[in-house]
C-alpha cells in the first residue's frame, strides 16, 4: 500500500510539474541558417535546460509570425510573449533606437559594443515605460553596398532604386540622391528581379541568406555601421514567472548577448568570403565613396542628435570621451 501511495504521489507530482510548465512564443527575424537565429535558438534551449523544462520558448523564425515593424507592438500587446527585431526599425517612434545606425559613428565591433553599452540604459528605460523588458542585443555584420555595376563615387548611385529597411537607411538613400524603397530582407531577391530595387546597403549575412550573387555583381565593404537586433519580453509575462525562472531567463540573456557579439565578430569575414566564392566582386569602397559617406554620416549624426535630445547628447559625449 505504501509503495502504491508513493507511486501515485510521484505521478501527481509529475503531473503538477507538467501543468506548471510555461510555453512562450517567440518571433525570430531571420532564417534558421542566420547566426542571429542560431543564437536565438541556443538562447531558447539554454532557458529550457536551466529551468528544467518549466519555461519553454517556441521559436518561430524568418518573421513568419510578425514582420519587423510589428514585433515590438506584438510583444507589448501580448500577441507573443517575446520577440527579436532590428532595433532601429523603431526609429520613427524614438531616435534613441537609431543610435546604432548613424553612418561612421561606430564601424568596428569594439566601437559598436561600446556605443551599445552606453545607450542600453536609455533604451531599456523607454521599453520599461511601455510594458517591455530588454533582454539582450546582438550585432549584424557591418553594412556595405550591393550593386549591379562598378561604382567610383556616390554619383553612380544617384537616381537608383535603393533598398531601405529603416528610417535611418531611407534617410541615407535620400542624402545619396537615391530613391529609398522599403523591402524586407526575405523579399530582396524578388525585388531585384522585378526591378523594384537595383542597389542596397546591407550586411554580408543578408547577402548570403538571400544569395545576392544571383541578382548583383558587386559588394563594397563600406563598413558604414553595425546595426543591432534586440530581444524584448512582455513585462507582465515576465512577472508571472517564478523567481527561479526569471533568474534563469536573465542569465541566459547575458550568455546570448556575449555569444551573439562573438558570433558577429567570428562570422563576418567568412560571410564576406562566401560572397566572393560565389563570383561576386568584393571590394573596399573607393576613396570618393568613403569621403562622401563620411560627410553624410556627419549630417546624419547632427540630425540624430537634434531628435535624440539630452539622452542622445549624453550618449555621444560618453562615447567620444567628452
Amino acid at each position: 500500500m505504501i509503495k502504491k501511495l508513493l507511486t501515485v504521489s510521484c505521478m501527481l507530482a509529475l503531473a503538477g510539474t507538467a501543468q506548471a510548465a510555461t510555453t512562450w512564443t517567440m518571433s525570430a527575424e531571420q532564417p534558421d541558417n542566420n547566426y542571429l537565429t542560431i543564437n536565438v535558438r541556443e538562447f531558447a534551449k539554454d532557458v529550457e535546460e536551466a529551468t528544467n523544462g518549466s519555461l519553454k520558448i517556441n521559436v518561430q523564425s524568418n518573421s513568419i509570425l510578425l514582420k519587423r515593424p510589428e514585433v515590438k507592438r506584438g510583444v507589448q500587446q501580448g500577441v507573443i510573449q517575446i520577440g527579436e527585431a532590428l532595433m532601429s526599425i523603431n526609429g520613427n517612434e524614438d531616435a534613441i533606437y537609431e543610435v546604432d545606425s548613424v553612418p561612421f559613428l561606430a564601424t568596428s565591433f569594439d566601437e559598436s559594443q561600446k556605443l551599445w553599452n552606453l545607450a542600453r540604459p536609455a533604451i531599456a528605460e523607454r521599453l520599461d515605460k511601455q510594458g517591455l523588458m530588454l533582454l539582450y542585443a546582438a550585432p549584424w555584420p557591418s553594412q556595405g553596398f550591393y550593386t549591379k555595376k562598378e561604382i567610383s563615387s556616390l554619383d553612380d548611385l544617384n537616381g537608383s532604386r535603393f533598398r531601405s529597411y529603416s528610417a535611418a537607411t531611407s534617410r541615407l538613400a535620400t542624402l545619396m540622391g537615391a530613391t529609398p524603397t522599403t523591402v524586407n530582407s526575405q523579399e530582396v531577391p524578388q525585388a531585384f528581379s522585378t526591378g523594384v530595387i537595383d542597389s542596397m546597403i546591407t550586411s554580408p549575412s543578408t547577402g548570403v541568406d538571400t544569395q545576392a550573387w544571383d541578382y548583383v555583381s558587386h559588394y563594397y565593404d563600406v563598413q558604414a555601421f553595425i546595426p543591432l537586433n534586440f530581444v524584448i519580453v512582455n513585462k507582465r509575462a515576465f512577472s508571472r514567472l517564478s523567481e527561479a525562472e526569471q533568474t534563469a531567463l536573465l542569465a541566459a540573456s547575458e550568455r546570448a548577448e556575449t555569444r551573439g557579439w562573438q558570433m558577429g565578430r567570428e562570422r563576418t569575414e567568412a560571410l564576406t568570403k562566401t560572397l566572393s566564392d560565389h563570383g561576386m566582386t568584393v571590394l573596399p569602397p573607393p576613396d570618393a565613396v568613403r569621403a562622401d559617406m563620411q560627410k553624410i554620416g556627419a549630417t546624419m549624426a547632427e540630425e540624430w542628435l537634434s531628435k535624440a535630445g539630452a539622452d542622445g547628447q549624453k550618449i555621444l559625449d560618453a562615447y567620444r570621451g567628452n
